[in-house]
């Protein structure tokens, strides 16, 4: 009873409550969709060669052959389960779970942008780049190890999707700056093992991007992927493995052109994203703060031109493909995430903490806790 009473005396804490109960009401939205394009990434391997998008398939094709659609929520669940709880250790590790870090709590964790937006989107690969930061943000950064790791981690994001190199990799890239060469300083050593490692990932993103695109007939193609399909009676699931096969197909020059011609209709969702993102403003706030008191101005120099290189791929991603819901959202996770990695190095002073009493913080950390998701392409 008494901490009944405690939650509901604390707006803050019952914010967390009423998240939790969102984010079951956008599960249970979930299971009532179709993942018809997620399930046709587990449908699809290497079974005609090197191909894009296909990694994750090829996993599941090693311990089955037929690929059931509940495996979409299973697997999705799992890794979204996984990332939250590794970023629930996370934000311990950096901010720790005290009174006055619940504003700051609850405006990353209940956010639309972040994991009631991976629920809605479950199936979808963005969430792996999240939890590979992640990951990233906790190991030990004090070796030239750290630096492999991250680039190992980036490999694997393209060869799960290719847009990984535009949606974390430059995210992972900050992290490893931030954390190792901004701390243990740039050597012979770690400089070339770090152009190396800019240079394979690079590499890998072009023989994806540009050799990965299946050569097979589509016909054969497509039944290749509905012989995996668990239920082979689903009339509906096999008809839509053939609708959605192009995108194994479809050069980068046909996306950009569809990107484009979706574009005036796109457009008309940006007064909504940036309502979205002025409702974190708190959260914003907190964050200059942060960069503004660190210890150093090569290190404060570093952070900003560092938000400027993700938010620079991130525009170029919206050049060339529609999904802006997800990508929108996916650029505040990765600030999020830049966040900590700022809080890791040495500041002259703490950032002052979010009021938890400010009367606009408290209206801002609701309508953020009611809002259960941004979307895929549109707003909601």
């Amino acid at each position: 009873m008494n901490l009944n009473f405690r939650v509901w005396e604390n707006p803050w804490r019952l914010m967390l409550v009423v998240n939790a109960a969102v984010m079951v009401g956008v599960l249970l939205y979930k299971f009532a969709l179709q993942p018809y394009v997620p399930y046709l990434h587990l449908l699809v391997d290497y079974h005609f060669g090197f191909s894009k998008r296909a990694l994750i398939g090829a996993i599941v094709s090693l311990f089955t052959a037929k690929v059931p659609v509940w495996l979409v929520y299973a697997l999705g669940g799992t890794v979204w389960l996984m990332t939250a709880a590794l970023f629930v250790r996370l934000f311990r590790r950096t901010f720790g779970f005290v009174h006055k870090q619940l504003p700051l709590f609850v405006l990353m964790v209940g956010s639309p942008f972040f994991l009631k937006n991976f629920l809605y989107t479950l199936g979808h690969f963005d969430i792996y780049g999240c939890a590979a930061a992640i990951c990233l943000l906790l190991a030990p950064a004090r070796s030239v190890a750290f630096v492999l790791c991250a680039a190992l981690a980036s490999m694997v994001l393209i060869l799960i999707h290719h847009v990984h190199f535009l949606m974390y990799v430059p995210t992972i890239i900050v992290i490893v700056v931030l954390r190792y060469y901004l701390v243990q300083g740039v050597t012979t050593q770690n400089a070339i093992a770090g152009t190396v490692a800019v240079l394979a990932i690079g590499f890998l993103f072009v023989a994806t991007q540009f050799w990965g695109t299946l050569t097979v007939p589509a016909a054969e193609f497509v039944a290749h992927a509905q012989s995996r399909v668990a239920d082979a009676t689903s009339e509906d699931m096999l008809r839509h493995v053939h609708a959605f096969a192009y995108i194994w197909y479809q050069p980068l020059s046909q996306e950009v052109r569809d990107t484009w011609e979706r574009m005036p209709s796109n457009l008309l969702g940006v007064p909504v994203f940036t309502l979205l993102i002025c409702l974190h403003a708190p959260l914003w706030w907190y964050f200059e703060d942060s960069i503004r008191l660190l210890a150093s101005d090569r290190d404060r120099r570093v952070v900003v031109a560092a938000i400027i290189l993700v938010s620079a791929a991130y525009l170029v991603m919206f050049a060339m493909i529609f999904d802006y819901s997800r990508w929108i959202s996916n650029w505040a996770v990765c600030l999020f995430l830049i966040l900590h990695a700022v809080k890791m190095l040495p500041s002259s002073k703490n950032a002052p903490v979010i009021s938890a009493n400010d009367p606009t913080t408290l209206a801002f950390g609701w309508i953020v806790t009611l809002i259960p998701r941004v979307g895929i392409v549109r707003p909601f």
